[in-house]
């Protein structure tokens, strides 16, 4: 199935965080928080002003991202779990 959000949403995928610490205790599954990272799969076309044009979205195809932990709406799409947010639930781009 082919997924394209509406408007000024994205598709994300959280990025996997390390499951250990730097000194190396291995962190149970239980004690991990959610990924505040992700990469975005798909874009939205866009929001509309109130002339009716269509501003593009800052993000693009790829972009890794910074999140708000309780941010988006949780879906499965191929079995993949997914976030459906809004562009202004994005904190920012990471570069590098």
């Amino acid at each position: 199935m082919k997924f394209r959000p509406l408007h000024d949403r994205v598709l994300v995928r959280r990025l996997e965080e390390d499951t250990t610490t730097a000194g190396g205790i291995i962190i149970p599954d239980t004690a991990q928080e959610k990924p505040m990272q992700g990469e975005v799969l798909e874009i939205g076309t866009g929001i509309k002003s109130e002339d009716g044009s269509v501003l593009p979205l800052d993000v693009s195809k790829g972009d890794k991202i910074l999140f708000g932990k309780w941010s988006g709406t949780e879906v499965k799409i191929n079995g993949d779990e997914l976030l459906i947010m809004k562009e202004s639930d994005i904190m920012g781009i990471v570069e590098g």
